[in-house]
């Protein structure tokens, strides 16, 4: 019979391949966590470790490993749908969200979803397209919230909303590049929003990684053209402050400038910046919730999907 325990042991000592490191995260003695190595190998009749400085896995000790990683977590979702069964109500519910997407969009969900489940426990990870995607496949969270299609394979996708990339022009900018002809060449950027028109102007952009700074990417490439790119950020919220102070021209998502926020809708409407729909297919996509295909998934992790259709 299976031992839970040994199993998390040896896989501790598995990624660590150190007997001291392990024993520190798992907080037990070094002797007895290499007891109960001992003891599986005993079990199994079979190596596990070669006893090298060091320590390296057998053929063996790599199968189990693998096995040990997918027991575990079939273990875990085996106790989280039981619970669920019991009272669903209590649990955890672990988001993924790009920094900005966060700010805009969980202040509009989590009221609502703890008005309902108070005692849910949520956890909030924050990062760029790839790395949610990363902690989505590695279990690390529950649901992600990115723009279709998903980057990771064996993701299950329910759509929210659509979401828009624009292209964003300062007016100052247009003074400096374009004198006397702002007029023009908004009216022709309203009518088709061609980066080539702009090809001399400089650009603010996201780090690659992050879904805009892609589309953009995908833009400048279809148009034959090598941006003057000026700076690049982490920070989507940066390139637009930045692009307030008439610095560069950038992309930003509509949902972000609401006017009913603080910040880049207000940020539109006070300092000059222009903003047009790109005639690029991609740019306009749909915003939906991700969750690992053929993990269960709790009452919880639907219930929250549920409240923000109702509530975006």
């Amino acid at each position: 019979m299976i031992n839970f325990l040994n199993l998390e042991y040896f896989l501790a000592v598995a990624e660590e391949l150190n007997i001291t490191r392990a024993a520190k995260r798992l907080y037990i003695s070094q002797q007895s966590l290499s007891n109960h190595i001992s003891n599986m190998e005993k079990e199994f009749d079979v190596q596990l470790f070669n006893r090298t400085m060091p320590l390296t896995l057998t053929y063996a000790g790599r199968a189990l490993k693998i096995r040990a990683k997918e027991l575990l977590d079939l273990k875990d979702e085996t106790y989280r749908q039981l619970a669920d069964i019991k009272d669903f109500t209590i649990g955890q519910l672990s988001i993924g969200v790009s920094h900005t997407r966060g700010r805009f969009l969980l202040p509009v969900i989590l009221p609502a979803f703890q008005e309902k489940f108070p005692n849910i426990e949520l956890h909030l990870v924050e990062g760029n397209s790839s790395e949610l995607s990363n902690a989505l496949i590695h279990g690390e969270i529950d649901l992600m919230i990115d723009l279709l299609p998903f980057k990771a394979e064996n993701v299950e996708t329910v759509p929210i909303c659509e979401e828009e990339i624009l292209l964003v022009v300062p007016d100052q900018i247009l003074d400096r590049y374009f004198p006397g002809r702002q007029e023009e060449i908004k009216k022709e950027l309203e009518s088709n929003a061609d980066v080539t028109l702009l090809k001399d102007c400089p650009y603010l952009l996201i780090n690659k990684g992050n879904r805009v700074r892609t589309i953009a990417d995908e833009i400048f490439e279809e148009a034959q053209l090598c941006p003057n790119i000026l700076l690049e950020t982490e920070n989507i919220e940066t390139v637009l402050a930045l692009a307030s102070k008439g610095m560069g021209i950038t992309f930003y998502p509509k949902m972000f400038m609401s006017g009913n926020q603080d910040g880049a809708g207000a940020v539109m409407k006070k300092t000059g910046l222009n903003y047009f729909s790109l005639n690029y297919m991609r740019s306009h996509g749909i915003l939906a919730f991700g969750c690992h295909k053929g993990r269960y998934l709790s009452q919880a992790t639907e219930e929250f999907i549920r409240i923000a259709k109702e509530n975006i």
